[in-house]
């Protein structure tokens, strides 16, 4: 997906296109940070 709308980007020059393609990097940034946390609690649980 993220490919995809960068091609779109570069081809338009619409900045919405850009935002549009910041935020899924972004969530995706964010999806993997949360799945490394849940990894490190089932590793290493507190109790």
């Amino acid at each position: 997906m993220l490919d995809f709308t960068w091609k779109i980007f570069s081809n338009t020059g619409n900045i919405d296109t850009y935002l549009l393609f910041k935020q899924l990097e972004q969530d995706r940034d964010d999806d993997a940070d949360l799945q490394m946390d849940e990894r490190a609690v089932d590793e290493f649980p507190l109790s």
